[in-house]
């Protein structure tokens, strides 16, 4: 089938990423950053930690220069910090999930650890949206290698033609390229919006609010 084709079929299945896209958690992540870098002795502030983000918080470690043998300890102070917050999911992303699920299935892959990924679920009454959920820990490698994408769509039985991944960071996008899946972008409150736009998004959005509009306009 040429690329031209592909490109035509409808969307079926819509994959999401979690932290900055569907939920809010910028402020309980860069705090319990910083809380965790000051206990462990690095002078980082909110400007170092906004240069050097990354999604896979062991680029962050390895910017902080935070030795291997500490990171097993800087994980457990940053989830003790992390704690202390409540992250409120992103505007309009129930009523967006909402309208799309009784359309599309919908799946959930991120980088974020399963505890919690979970907890935060249950507690804003969305365990049963998702077909699928692939969190950090499932997959040998992690974004943006194109794994775990591929474990979502083959729970979900969808062919990766037929599918669209959101997300609000570089490595999303390159992990929908790399497994076939047609990406877009939505900006965040995560410091990602530079990168984001070179990565070159099929579409990008500045809310999820747009995405039904995308998806429709994708159906032709």
């Amino acid at each position: 089938m040429s690329m031209a084709n592909k490109q035509k079929r409808p969307v079926e299945g819509v994959l999401f990423d979690w932290d900055g896209t569907l939920i809010d958690s910028y402020h309980a992540d860069s705090s319990a950053y910083l809380a965790m870098f000051k206990a462990m002795g690095i002078r980082w502030g909110i400007k170092e930690f906004e240069k050097n983000y990354s999604p896979n918080w062991y680029h962050v470690y390895r910017a902080a220069g935070l030795p291997r043998k500490s990171w097993e300890e800087a994980d457990r102070l940053w989830r003790a910090h992390y704690a202390k917050y409540q992250p409120k999911l992103m505007s309009g992303a129930r009523r967006v999930l909402t309208q799309l699920g009784d359309a599309h299935p919908l799946g959930l892959v991120t980088s974020g650890d399963r505890d919690r990924v979970t907890r935060q679920l249950r507690e804003f009454r969305m365990t049963t949206l998702f077909a699928a959920r692939v969190c950090s820990g499932d997959t040998p490698r992690r974004k943006p290698h194109p794994e775990p994408l591929r474990m979502a769509l083959r729970q979900m039985k969808l062919d990766p033609s037929v599918c669209v991944y959101v997300g609000d960071a570089a490595q999303d996008v390159e992990m929908a390229q790399r497994a076939g899946v047609r990406a877009i972008g939505v900006l965040g409150p995560f410091p990602t919006e530079k990168s984001l736009r070179a990565a070159q998004p099929e579409f990008l959005l500045e809310s999820i609010d747009e995405l039904p509009g995308v998806l429709k306009q994708l159906r032709g």
